[in-house]
Parts: structure tokens; C-alpha cells; sequence
């Protein structure tokens, strides 16, 4: 009897206090951007009379925010701190599901995508940051528990959006799509309230920052070899796994697998991601994150290149597995390197680089892996990936090798 006070005070310390604070913002605003997208927006772009490359073009505006506002907000939280930016980014989540009850044309998708897509582009820098910070001894570990969280939302969240799809699907007009971003209105209002009660332990003036400051973290980032190698390997993990997403589908039905089962495929894998990350986060804290890094890339880039080779639902569920494991192993252990080797003062700028490296591999893996195909085949598209996870796993060990951390 006399243990359960102390495990009542360790569960409710105010490290763990964070922890679950974290995780509840992370969980809703991630469902909140991805009940706004899937299934529903190629389906609300469909409807309102945009072609197929008006809703391609509508699906590549969000991730374009990313690579062009990661970078600068993450060096903009190094100065102004991180609450600023957090407050901006749930303004964004909030405001921006409202914006797509008032579209009655496919164009106006366009500027409200890339509207929302900033949300995501300002929280998951400075969110990494923050944890990064707040836990520096075990920052693999709580990184991964986060990313778990997230995954949660982005699983139940096209389940959700389904739903209110079919059920709504007998109402007249446009009524089935705005409900799905009625929803995604109100899984942002936790996000906001969460983000209004963080409380930042040093609050930093409000001071004008020039040009130079941007400059002076971009060379810094790129002009240290072990962090652009390892900006290099989130790179080339997304335009694998950009691939991966976009074109498996097709191949699937060329092989004549059902939707069903592609569904299964997918959601085995985001459940590997989402289960793994924790465990290889605490991996990552206590062996050397260097090993971590190539081995992830390497299975996931051996994944890829044998997809076309499978036929069977069973193999291709199997390889996709790998992927997923492979993809868990090395991208927890990346974010860690990244905030262990940055200066301090720099550290919510380092993170902010990441991510838009890692939004340009997934942009870029979709589209050039397309072209590809569309010229040479499945084959030589997925093997693509594999050369390039090839490619830089080997510049990135080069890079790190010889040092300290």
C-alpha cells in the first residue's frame, strides 16, 4: 500500500505531466489535417469539377508549404521561442477546416491547402524542439512516443472521414464533404486550447531578426556534414516512401489485388511504424544512432527495390512490413542525431531543415518515380529508390564517420 503514492507521483510528475500533454496535441492535430484530406479531397475536388491534374496539383500544394516554411520557423522559435510559433499554428488549425464549408470552386483549394499545410510545417519543427529540450537524456525515446501518438490520429482518421462520408452520402449538395471539415474544426479546438495552456519556461523578446540570422542557421545546418547527411537520409526515406504510397496501389490492382486488401497492407504497416517508433526511440538513446540510421535506410531501400518481384498478397504484406520497420528504425534515430549534434541555440532551426528536406523527398519521390514509370516500368521506378537509399547511405556514413557523436 505504501508503493502506490510514489508510482501515483511518478505517473503525475511533471515530466510525465508533458508527455501526455504532448501526445494529446499531437494526436488531434494530426487527425485534424488528415480527416481534412483523406479520403475526402480528391472526392470534395471531384465533385466541386476539378480534373485529375487539378487534384493532383490541389494534393502537392500542402507539402509545398512544408518545404518552404520548415526552415524558417524553426529558426524564427530559436529567437522568438517556441509558444509564438505554437499559438501561430493553432490559429492555422483552427481557421483553416472553416475555410473549406465557403468553396464552391476547385481553384480556391488551392490557396486553402497550402493555408493549412502550414499548420503542420510550423508544429512539427518546433514540436521536436521542444522535446528535444525539455527531455535531452532520453529525447530517441519521448520522439518516438510522440510520433506514435501522431500515427494514431493519422490511422483513425480516414476511418472517421469514411464514416461521415457514408452516412451523410444521401444528404443533397456538398452537405457529406463540409460535415468531414466540421469534424476536423472541432478536433482543432483541443489542439488550440492545449497549445494556449504550454507554458514556455523563458520567454524571449519580441525583437526584429534580419535576413543575416536565416543565412547564419541555413549555413550552419548545411556546412556540418553530419547534419546535412542526415537531412540526406530523411530525403531519400520519403521519396521512397512517397513512391511507395503513391504507385503501390496501382501495382497492387495491375496484380489483381483488391482495395480491401491494399487497406490492409497500409494500415499493418502505419500499425509497425506506430508500434515500433517508442522502441527504437529508447534504442536510439542508448546505442549509437549512426548504426541506427544506416541500417533503417538500408532495409527500407532493399524493401522497395523488390516490390515489383512480389505477386501474392502475402508477399507484398511482408515487404511492406519490412518497409515500415525499416522506415521506424531510421527516421526516429535521425530527428535524435539532429538535436544531439546541433548547438543549442539552433536546435528548433536544425529541426526545421529536416523537415524540409524530408517534404522534398516526398514531393519528389511521387513525381519523378511517375516519370519513370511511365517510361520504363514499375521496376526501374522502385529501383530508383533503392539506388538513392544506397547512394546516401553510403555519403552518409562517410560524413559521420570518425566522429564523436
Amino acid at each position: 500500500m505504501s508503493a502506490t503514492p510514489a508510482i501515483a507521483s511518478k505517473r503525475f510528475s511533471p515530466e510525465h505531466k508533458m508527455l501526455y500533454y504532448l501526445f494529446l496535441l499531437g494526436f488531434f492535430a494530426i487527425f485534424s489535417t488528415t480527416i481534412s484530406k483523406n479520403p475526402v479531397l480528391p472526392l470534395f475536388s471531384q465533385a466541386l469539377g476539378a480534373n485529375d491534374a487539378v487534384i493532383g496539383l490541389i494534393a502537392a500544394v500542402s507539402p509545398l508549404a512544408g518545404i518552404l516554411f520548415s526552415f524558417p520557423v524553426g529558426v524564427l522559435s530559436d529567437h522568438f521561442g517556441r509558444k509564438r510559433l505554437l499559438v501561430a499554428s493553432g490559429v492555422v488549425f483552427l481557421c483553416a477546416p472553416l475555410c473549406y464549408l465557403f468553396i464552391s470552386a476547385p481553384v480556391w483549394l488551392i490557396p486553402v491547402r497550402f493555408f493549412h499545410g502550414t499548420a503542420t510545417a510550423i508544429l512539427g519543427p518546433v514540436i521536436s524542439a521542444v522535446i528535444a529540450e525539455r527531455f535531452p537524456a532520453n529525447k530517441g525515446q519521448m520522439l518516438g512516443q510522440y510520433a506514435s501518438a501522431t500515427l494514431i490520429g493519422r490511422t483513425l482518421a480516414p476511418l472517421a472521414g469514411g464514416l461521415i462520408l457514408s452516412y451523410f452520402v444521401f444528404y443533397p449538395g456538398l452537405i457529406e464533404y463540409r460535415m468531414v471539415y466540421v469534424v476536423a474544426a472541432l478536433a482543432a479546438v483541443p489542439v488550440f486550447i492545449l497549445i494556449l495552456l504550454y507554458h514556455e519556461d523563458q520567454s524571449k523578446p519580441l525583437d526584429v531578426i534580419g535576413f543575416f540570422v536565416f543565412k547564419e542557421s541555413f549555413v550552419t545546418f548545411f556546412s556540418n556534414r553530419r547534419l546535412s547527411a542526415t537531412a540526406l537520409i530523411d530525403m531519400a526515406t520519403y521519396f521512397a516512401f512517397g513512391a511507395f504510397e503513391t504507385f503501390l496501389p496501382l501495382l497492387l490492382a495491375s496484380r489483381s489485388i483488391g482495395a480491401g486488401e491494399t487497406g490492409i497492407i497500409f494500415a499493418v504497416q502505419v500499425l509497425i511504424i506506430a508500434g515500433t517508433k517508442p522502441l527504437f526511440g529508447k534504442l536510439a538513446d542508448r546505442i549509437d544512432k549512426r548504426i541506427q540510421i544506416a541500417a533503417g535506410i538500408l532495409i527500407l531501400g532493399c524493401s522497395v527495390a523488390v516490390i515489383p518481384l512480389m505477386h501474392t498478397f502475402g508477399e507484398f504484406l511482408a515487404v511492406s512490413s519490412i518497409l515500415g520497420f525499416g522506415m521506424s528504425l531510421s527516421t526516429i534515430a535521425t530527428s535524435a542525431y539532429v538535436a544531439e549534434v546541433s548547438k543549442k541555440e539552433h536546435v528548433g532551426a536544425s529541426m526545421g531543415a529536416l523537415s524540409a528536406t524530408m517534404d522534398i523527398g516526398h514531393a519528389g519521390g511521387p513525381l519523378i518515380t511517375g516519370i519513370i514509370i511511365t517510361v520504363m516500368g514499375y521496376a526501374a521506378g522502385f529501383f530508383t529508390s533503392f539506388i538513392l537509399a544506397i547512394l546516401v547511405a553510403v555519403i552518409f556514413a562517410v560524413s559521420v564517420r570518425g566522429t564523436v557523436k
